[in-house]
């Protein structure tokens, strides 16, 4: 499989477990005359995965998220908790659920969906105080990522930007950059010295920048899926591929959030 700064999608286990089902980008041939005749499905444990298993189990995931988020902001807007509990033990248990996510890769949906909810906690929770400062700043947030999904799905799946080795190393040495840079930053930060955090020129910029490389993200998550169904992995990995384009929506999710703040906070 190509590779991917997508840390969901690393040292994923090879196929051979029954290829030929439709990608993205392909139609399913597996049972159509030329091409094998017809083969009997296999049984659930061992069926490869589907377009529609990874749509299926991305809406789900989601769905937990958005639920939550919602639950959560509208908690923080009305007073009835404050937004620090809910913003710290969302992150933590978001952050190590992925971690075990990551690197045992597994596919437990418990799991997944349990990542999705801590994080719609979390994300919530920040909304929450954004809202207070800018009013309608989370619906403009939620149809800005919205919209930059659904433009790299379209842009993806019509083959307007092919996912290449050269573009994937791009996006992959882009995303490392980027990352360095807001380390670096949070560091210097420390001693009073915050240029790209800032709200001012620089940091509008940045945040732009970094949208952007979050939304080039979205293309190697597509691809990688796209390579797990070709491949043939087993259904239950849809589950990790929803995990991967849940890790990116809330990282592009947080960077819209903060440019719009930027934006209407002058």
């Amino acid at each position: 499989m190509r590779s991917t700064s997508n840390p969901a999608f690393r040292n994923l286990p090879q196929g051979g477990f029954g290829g030929g089902y439709a990608g993205f980008q392909t139609q399913p041939q597996a049972n159509m005359p030329g091409y094998g005749g017809y083969q009997a499905p296999p049984t659930t444990g061992e069926r490869p995965m589907t377009v529609d298993d990874v749509v299926t189990k991305t809406a789900l995931t989601l769905g937990v998220a958005l639920v939550t988020g919602i639950i959560t902001a509208i908690a923080v807007l009305n007073g009835t908790i404050s937004p620090f509990p809910p913003m710290i033990i969302g992150m933590i248990v978001g952050l190590v659920l992925s971690l075990i996510i990551i690197f045992k890769q597994t596919a437990n949906p418990g799991m997944v969906l349990a990542y999705s909810a801590a994080e719609g906690v979390f994300l919530g929770a920040i909304t929450g105080v954004f809202e207070m400062f800018v009013e309608g700043i989370a619906f403009q947030a939620i149809l800005g990522t919205a919209l930059v999904f659904i433009v790299m799905l379209v842009v993806y799946k019509t083959g307007a930007v092919r996912v290449t080795p050269k573009l994937t190393k791009w996006i992959i040495g882009a995303t490392v950059a980027a990352a360095g840079l807001m380390l670096i930053n949070l560091i210097t930060s420390l001693f009073g010295l915050n240029m790209l955090r800032n709200g001012g020129t620089m940091a509008i910029i940045f945040s732009i920048i970094v949208i952007g490389i979050a939304a080039f993200n979205f293309l190697l998550d597509f691809d990688m899926a796209d390579q797990m169904i070709r491949n043939g992995m087993p259904a239950k990995f849809a589950w990790l591929a929803a995990f991967g384009l849940m890790t990116t929506l809330v990282w592009l999710y947080l960077e819209i959030l903060r440019l719009l703040y930027y934006l209407n906070s002058d």
